[in-house]
């Protein structure tokens, strides 16, 4: 993709309209514009996570294996955005779910089975962690909600659903190598 942008302001916008790569001009209310803004926010979050994980490598080495797994991640959600944004456009492959996939199974092997539901919590970068699961199971619904409305093509949405599965066990992960225990859930006591 060879287009830059060279002004940040077009002032095409300010009647609630914006347009999409392909130059359809749409509400910003969209499905389409939703989903795409779901998808950036989740990605400015896992950016946050990331920024933690490498600033916390330096002494937990054990940390660089999440960074590394995450880190296309941003690239990749950057791609389905693309996706969203020009639907004629296909970035996005199963071997980016085989990725995901290949990683849940490797750190489900550590972690052994979940006995407990557990919360968001423990130490910062899990509970951020958490914050970008939820963020990705927001974008999978609007998501979903603009395949009901325009049918997408590709692997968008097994992707974001795999990827809320990846953040989930990433949370996990880092709680394990950071030696913190999980906030095990606790329910509300029955009444007498």
């Amino acid at each position: 993709m060879g287009f830059r942008l060279s002004k940040i302001y077009t002032r095409t916008g300010d009647t609630g309209e914006t347009g999409l790569g392909d130059g359809r001009r749409v509400p910003k209310d969209h499905p389409r514009v939703e989903a795409i803004g779901e998808v950036d926010s989740l990605n400015s979050q896992v950016g946050v996570l990331l920024a933690g994980l490498t600033a916390a490598v330096a002494t937990q080495p054990a940390l660089q294996e999440v960074i590394d797994v995450l880190a296309p991640c941003q690239h990749r959600l950057f791609d389905l955005g693309g996706e969203l944004a020009m639907p004629e456009y296909q970035a996005l492959n199963a071997a980016e779910i085989e990725r995901l996939e290949t990683a849940i199974d490797h750190w489900n092997e550590e972690l052994g089975p979940l006995e407990n539901f557990i919360l968001p919590g423990g130490s910062t970068l899990i509970a951020q962690a958490h914050v970008c699961r939820s963020l990705a199971r927001t974008a999978e619904r609007r998501c979903q909600h603009l395949n009901a409305v325009e049918p997408l093509a590709g692997v968008g949405l097994a992707y974001i659903n795999r990827l809320s599965d990846l953040l989930f066990v990433a949370a996990r992960i880092i709680a394990r190598r950071e030696g913190v225990a999980e906030i095990l859930w606790e329910p509300a006591k029955k009444p007498q």
